[in-house]
Order: structure tokens, then C-alpha cells, then sequence
């Protein structure tokens, strides 16, 4: 079971970078748990201020990583760090921001376009923002971090669906993304067949659910749910397991959260916090 408790605030959706990390120093953390956390601290606004920039390092070191290399353009955010135990890279792309006009603009963005890199088409937003910091990304693992043992890529939202473009490209050992929106078609998805991407799902989470699957959009990777009743992270469970648990976590919003002042109104929504999202894992 959880130890973190469900949140239902709108702070939790809107502002994830507010609440303090869930690393704890001293303790072994896993690969999955060091990428749900990171797909979460990439909301900290670690480029506007050096306070948060410390704060972001804190967070990191206290899981055994180094001072974050920050790779940005305008539409995109996104952080790398190395493990000094066992030389893992990580890189971990920022999901939209409310209050960020380029990155609503980006998840508008919902024609199609190729995406060379590995075949097939997908979401055109998506893909200008990935190959906006890709270059990036590629100088940083060939320099900084060229002596890295593995790869992990990580994301939330947004984040998520870059993560999923960039795994095209970086060919990392693992891709966690929470809260992904379907990002291509169904060749776009057979490219990622080879590549290990677990799909993390939140209970009735809107954003899984977007673009409609009839858009000729399709889900990569299995997916792994988080039960609205019990907060359990289940592997693969059947279409009918799903809707049956939704509906009754919807009931269950409704009576325990929807009507409380500061919460968010429909489960749809609050079940797409990044918090929500990590209280499956720590």
C-alpha cells in the first residue's frame, strides 16, 4: 500500500515543483523509483533562480546524482544527471506548465508530422519541441557524460511524450513516462518495440486518453496502472479491470475530494499529479 497520501489539491496539479522531494539520502533507491521522482523534480524552475537551482541539486545528490546539466530551448526544459554509484545517466523532460503559453501551444499542436528518426508519424508539437534539445542531449552523453554505464529517460505529461520521441533517437536501457498522452501512430509505436518503456498510468487520468486512439494515435508500452482504490501499481490488467476500477474511483472522488475548498473538481484531473503518480512507487 501507498505511504504517501492521495492528493487532491489544485497546488498538486498545477505547482508539483512546490512540494519538497522524496529522495531520502542514506537510502536505496530503485531505477524506476529514480525516474518517477525525476519526471516530478524536472518541474522545479531550477533556470530561473539559484536557490531553486540548489535545490534541484540537493534533491539529486541525496539520491546519489550530480549537479543537473540543463538543456532548454523555448518550448522545452529538460535536466541530465550522472549517478556517481553505478554511472547511470539520467535525463528527464518537464511536462506543461499551466502558466507557460509555449507549452500549451506545443499540445496543440496535434497534427501529424514524419518522424525520420525512427519511422512513422506523430504529434507535430511534440516533435518540434524533441528536436529542439535532442542535440543537445547527444553532445552532453558524448562529452560530460560519455562514460555513462546506462541510460534511463524520464518524464510527466509533456514530458513524457518527449521522453518517448527522444527513446527513438538515445536508445536508453529504460523509459518511465507517467501520465503520457499517445504521441504517434502505429508504425511510430513498432519502433519502440525493441526499446524497454514502461507506461505508467494514474487511475482515470484524462491526459492517457489523449489524442483519441480513433485520431490514428496508439499507446507505447505496456502499460502499468495505479489503481484508484487502493493506489497499488498493477501490471497490464484488462480494458474491463480498468474501466471497473475507474468507476469506482470516480464515485469515490466525488464523495471524499470534489467538494472540499482548494481540491480539483473532477478525479479525471487530479489523478494526473505528478505526486499521485510518484505515491505508487515510494
Amino acid at each position: 500500500m501507498p505511504t504517501i497520501a492521495y492528493d487532491a489539491s489544485r497546488s498538486a496539479l498545477y505547482t508539483p515543483e512546490r512540494h519538497p522531494t522524496l529522495f531520502e539520502a542514506g537510502r536505496a533507491h530503485t531505477p524506476v523509483q529514480w525516474a518517477v521522482e525525476a519526471a516530478r523534480l524536472a518541474y522545479y524552475r531550477a533556470e530561473e533562480s539559484e536557490a531553486e537551482r540548489l535545490r534541484l541539486a540537493e534533491a539529486l545528490g541525496s539520491a546519489g546524482f550530480g549537479a543537473p546539466r540543463f538543456f532548454r530551448d523555448h518550448a522545452t526544459c529538460a535536466f541530465g544527471t550522472s549517478n556517481g554509484g553505478d554511472g547511470t545517466a539520467l535525463i528527464a523532460f518537464r511536462g506543461t506548465q499551466p502558466d507557460e503559453i509555449r507549452h500549451l501551444a506545443t499540445n496543440l499542436q496535434a497534427q501529424q508530422t514524419e518522424w525520420s528518426e525512427s519511422g512513422g508519424r506523430v504529434h507535430a508539437g511534440f516533435a518540434k519541441a524533441a528536436r529542439s534539445v535532442l542535440p543537445q542531449m547527444r553532445d552532453w552523453l558524448g562529452g560530460e557524460a560519455r562514460q555513462h554505464s546506462r541510460l534511463i529517460l524520464a518524464g510527466h505529461s509533456l514530458g513524457a511524450a518527449l521522453a518517448t520521441l527522444a527513446a527513438t533517437v538515445l536508445q536508453p536501457a529504460l523509459t518511465v513516462t507517467l501520465g503520457s498522452p499517445r504521441v504517434g501512430d502505429a508504425d511510430f509505436v513498432a519502433a519502440l518495440a525493441e526499446l524497454h518503456v514502461m507506461r505508467i498510468v494514474d487511475g482515470c487520468d484524462v491526459v492517457t486518453q489523449l489524442p483519441p486512439a480513433l485520431s490514428f494515435y496508439a499507446h507505447a508500452g505496456a502499460v502499468r496502472y495505479i489503481r484508484c482504490l487502493d493506489g497499488v501499481c498493477v501490471d497490464d490488467p484488462s480494458p474491463s479491470e480498468i474501466e471497473a476500477d475507474r468507476l469506482q474511483g470516480r464515485a469515490r472522488y466525488a464523495a471524499e475530494h470534489a467538494w472540499r475548498p482548494g481540491s480539483v473538481l473532477l478525479r479525471e484531473l487530479a489523478d494526473h499529479a505528478p505526486i499521485n503518480y510518484a505515491r505508487g512507487f515510494f
